[in-house]
């Protein structure tokens, strides 16, 4: 089932420590990659990765910045990539995307969902009205000499993996959200991204890669599929952004858009963890390599 395009990013609820194995924990999310965290048994990186279990559902949520580092955290932390229901890349960036190489070892069939890109990294279908073409020339001045596939397809580091294209609003199951927004940005215009979003009976959990879209516009688009939001996790891309923007930010989710509970990590930076954790006070989550945040 489709929607009309959206934005909006990440997922969870409380708290938990590092430990992967809490059985009686049966929806969470679980923290697989990044560049902070507690745990010694763990490999840091610059890079995002995190493993959703919600609903009998497990989704894998990017894929880090190294291979043999994801794998060895994946590992550690007994996740079996083989059972898993679909995987969700939120965009093309080396840091969120090179963990495929070993996830398409173990798990070469399973769903990747991914931004819809024109000459993308992820092997979308080209238009083949993108260029102009002008009869009068010869054969030989033209492309494929004047006669145009009706399916071009662009190249991807990952050919035989099966990518899904994402470019709106997308239901991808009961409950499961995925939003698409673009980047308008400087440094990053026009980049594509996914967000996940779960309806849970307490509110929207949102998942976010980078947010280079802007946070604030990923969840103020995801009020469409609930007004409510429980939670907000992932990376916000605030990592050189001035303390008086970040804490602006930060109070208009607390205050604006109602958010119950904020998880930040990754690409949100040090100051603005500390400005999210005063702004929340107690509804601030710690949300580093290893952690564990239950959903409800």
């Amino acid at each position: 089932m489709r929607f009309k395009p959206t934005i909006i990013c990440l997922i969870t609820v409380g708290v938990i420590h590092f430990s992967l194995a809490n059985a009686q924990a049966p929806t969470r999310i679980t923290i697989l990659y990044d560049a902070f965290g507690k745990s010694s048994a763990l490999k840091m990186d610059w890079g995002f990765s995190a493993l959703i279990e919600y609903d009998g559902k497990r989704i894998l949520f990017d894929t880090g910045n190294n291979a043999e580092t994801f794998a060895h955290n994946v590992k550690t932390l007994g996740v079996d990539l083989t059972k898993l229901d679909f995987v969700v890349i939120s965009h093309r960036h080396g840091d969120h995307t090179s963990g495929l190489n070993y996830l398409l070892g173990v798990n070469p069939n399973v769903p990747i969902y991914a931004p819809r890109e024109i000459f993308g990294v992820f092997g979308a279908s080209i238009p083949p009205t993108f260029y102009r073409k002008m009869e009068s020339s010869p054969p030989e001045m033209r492309y494929f000499t004047g006669k145009t596939p009706d399916h071009l397809s662009s190249g991807s580091p990952w050919p035989s993996a099966n990518f899904i294209w994402i470019d709106s609003l997308t239901q991808v199951g009961k409950g499961f959200f995925l939003i698409s927004t673009v980047s308008q940005v400087p440094g990053t215009l026009e980049l594509r991204e996914l967000s996940l979003s779960i309806r849970t009976p307490k509110g929207q959990v949102i998942l976010c890669g980078c947010s280079h879209p802007g946070i604030e516009r990923i969840v103020d688009a995801s009020r469409v599929i609930d007004p409510r939001i429980h939670l907000v996790a992932g990376g916000f891309h605030l990592v050189s952004t001035p303390d008086s923007t970040v804490e602006r930010i930060a109070t208009t989710l607390h205050e604006k858009w109602n958010v119950d509970l904020i998880a930040p990590g990754h690409c949100t930076g040090e100051p603005a963890f500390a400005i999210f954790q005063k702004v929340f006070s107690k509804k601030y989550l710690y949300a580093g390599l290893g952690s564990v945040i239950e959903i409800p």
